[in-house]
């Protein structure tokens, strides 16, 4: 089941991709026009999971989030 939780970190891994991404892009003088795309979709994601989860999410909170989302993978 996808859950508040899943949507953040993976919002957070797509975005943290689409930075070399954007900055390989701008280096070879192109338009980052999937990159960007992927930043936008990563950011909504974010504040979908923050928006949809009652008191949000702190910074503190990340690295426990992280950890149940890997760990109901494996």
């Amino acid at each position: 089941m996808i859950t508040n939780e899943f949507i953040l970190v993976f919002g957070i891994v797509i975005g943290v991709l689409a930075i070399p991404a954007i900055l390989s892009s701008l280096l070879d003088g192109s338009a980052p026009r999937v990159a960007a795309f992927a930043a936008v979709i990563s950011g909504a994601m974010i504040i979908y999971a923050i928006y949809n989860t009652p008191g949000g999410y702190r910074v503190d909170q990340l690295p426990e989030i992280f950890t149940r989302v890997v760990a109901s993978f494996l």
